[in-house]
């Protein structure tokens, strides 16, 4: 058959070209490859890899093969290959920061493609993309997807973005690889990196925190400009707050004892006084703690009140600060549980 095109030597082929062989041998035969899971690089490698081959001999194509399928038996384990399919080995087995954390440098890293961490989110998931982003960007990740997701995802926004996004997809024609590559980087990180959220306290724990270390004045202006603001979030931050005043409601009285010991003396005699010299709500948290502490304590304590004499403002409220400070912290240790709202109308 002179004339007609030969096939080098096997020796002399590349890895490359021998898979190019082994992919066209199967799909000769019918087999059906999900090539789509390779990287972009690999599969327009592979694409190049069959377009330049030629006429291949029967002894050629049988060695590769015979090779390929020794090499297929004496593979003993298979390994996960990436970051991220190595975090699905592991799903529910390690802890989802760490999930979030290896995404964010999975993404980060050189010559990772960031693409195959966004598109593997769930149509769900890509909803905040369409939310938080241009249409711009939003019609670039719609056109990376597979048509079926694609159309999954612009069926869960509403009609007006859906219909800005699809508008967008002409404004994209002209964007550059790098850019798009960057903006997959951009998406990666944000949305899939950083998935847990920001703060593991509500905005109201956070803030009623904060409120609570603060001088009373200070806790009741900031209270009463969120309940003009917003009743609902004023109200979360009213219910997450715990001062000197809510103690009779909200620390139990076998707990009392148990938060005494981590307050200084001088404090507690000085939170005490004020409390009992003010009346209301303050005297009766007074009484609530001394009522449920020992006689001899409670006695040595009222002995101290009344040898005090008068306490400045500040004084209190720094001295009152320090016994909620000690209650709030044993809270956190888990020495205590404080009294929840709801539980006592119920």
């Amino acid at each position: 058959m002179t004339g007609l095109p030969t096939t080098a030597p096997r020796s002399s082929l590349s890895r490359s070209r021998k898979a190019a062989m082994v992919v066209q041998l199967l799909l000769r035969d019918g087999g059906d490859l999900p090539l789509s899971d390779l990287p972009e690089a690999a599969q327009a490698r592979l694409t190049r890899e069959l377009g330049a081959l030629n006429l291949i001999d029967r002894e050629t194509l049988h060695s590769v093969a015979r090779e390929f399928a020794t090499e297929l038996a004496d593979v003993a384990l298979t390994a996960p290959g990436s970051v991220e399919a190595a975090l699905k080995s592991l799903d529910g087995r390690i802890s989802s920061s760490t999930v979030a954390r290896l995404r964010e440098e999975a993404a980060g890293t050189s010559g990772r493609d960031p693409w195959a961490i966004v598109l593997d989110l769930s149509a769900e998931e890509m909803i905040p993309i369409t939310e938080g982003e241009s249409p711009e960007v939003a019609a670039i990740l719609l056109s990376k997807l597979p048509t079926a997701k694609a159309a999954e995802l612009l069926g869960l926004v509403p009609g007006e973005v859906a219909r800005r996004i699809a508008y967008a997809m002409s404004r994209t024609t002209t964007i550059r690889a790098d850019a798009i590559g960057r903006i997959g980087t951009g998406l990666a990180q944000q949305y899939c990196g950083a998935a847990l959220p920001a703060f593991a306290e509500t905005a109201e724990s956070r803030i009623g925190a904060i409120l609570n270390s603060s001088p009373a004045s200070t806790r009741d202006q900031v209270l009463e400009g969120l309940m003009a603001e917003d009743r609902s979030f004023g109200e979360g931050v009213r219910k997450a707050i715990f001062t000197f005043a809510d103690i009779p409601a909200r620390l139990a009285a076998l707990d009392v004892p148990k938060i005494l010991r981590d307050i200084d003396q001088a404090d507690l005699v000085r939170a005490l006084g004020a409390a009992a010299g003010t009346g209301g709500a303050l005297a009766a948290a007074a009484d609530h703690l001394l009522d449920n502490m020992s006689t001899r304590m409670a006695d040595n304590l009222r002995e101290e009140m009344g040898e005090v004499g008068t306490i400045k403002q500040s004084e209190a409220e720094a001295a009152q600060t320090a016994v909620v400070s000690a209650i709030r912290a044993a809270v956190d240790a888990g020495t205590i549980t404080l009294i929840v709202e709801e539980d006592e109308a119920a």
